[in-house]
């Protein structure tokens, strides 16, 4: 795998996720995501003391986080607008809706309530439909960028060749429409900077 250190810091040489601006879109976003958990959250019944309202919203926000990046990926490099809407949407709202430290403690109370089945039960049912609800934004992803590219790799007759990549790309794992192959690891491209945009 090639160096990638270079490719994570500004011209100026400050890493990227430390530049204000970008620190700033994590800050919004995840400020606006916990208020939204926490509304959907009061909003949201628990039928027999069971916390039904963080399990929906965890769902829910692993599928959007999917989705978000599996979108993202598909479109091109972590550079400029994509990253932005990444840092804004995906590690500041999303991660702030989204909450496993909520699902651990609410876990913790049922089992500590005598209740160790439905906590025990409830941990491994949110993980694993969290799991499930991932690959299902990953799934929806992949088919929004295929319908709205109908030359992609996904509509073509020969199934094992979608997401793979193209052999004469420069990009590691890209493929002819910008796609990650889900195999590689993304090159992280460094920001050109306000004014190259």
């Amino acid at each position: 795998m090639p160096d990638q250190g270079a490719a994570r810091t500004a011209p100026g040489g400050r890493a990227v996720h430390l530049r204000p601006a970008y620190l700033g879109l994590v800050f919004l976003g995840g400020m606006g995501g916990t208020l939204a958990r926490f509304g959907l959250a009061e909003a949201l019944p628990a039928p027999a003391g069971l916390p039904v309202g963080i399990l929906l919203v965890n769902l829910a926000g692993a599928f959007a986080m999917g989705l978000l990046l599996e979108a993202l990926a598909r479109r091109g490099p972590d550079v400029g607008s994509r990253r932005a809407l990444r840092l804004f949407a995906g590690t500041g709202f999303l991660g702030g809706f989204t909450t496993y430290s909520a699902l651990a403690a609410d876990s913790a109370l049922l089992v500590s309530d005598g209740r160790a089945i439905e906590g025990v039960g409830y941990l491994a049912l949110s993980v694993a439909l969290g799991l499930l609800a991932t690959a299902a934004g990953i799934a929806a992803g992949s088919g929004a960028r295929a319908a709205a590219d109908p030359s992609s790799d996904a509509g073509s007759s020969d199934a094992g060749s979608a997401g793979a990549p193209d052999a004469g790309s420069s990009e590691v794992g890209a493929t002819e429409t910008g796609a990650w192959d889900s195999g590689s690891v993304p090159r992280i491209e460094p920001d050109p900077g306000p004014e190259s945009r």
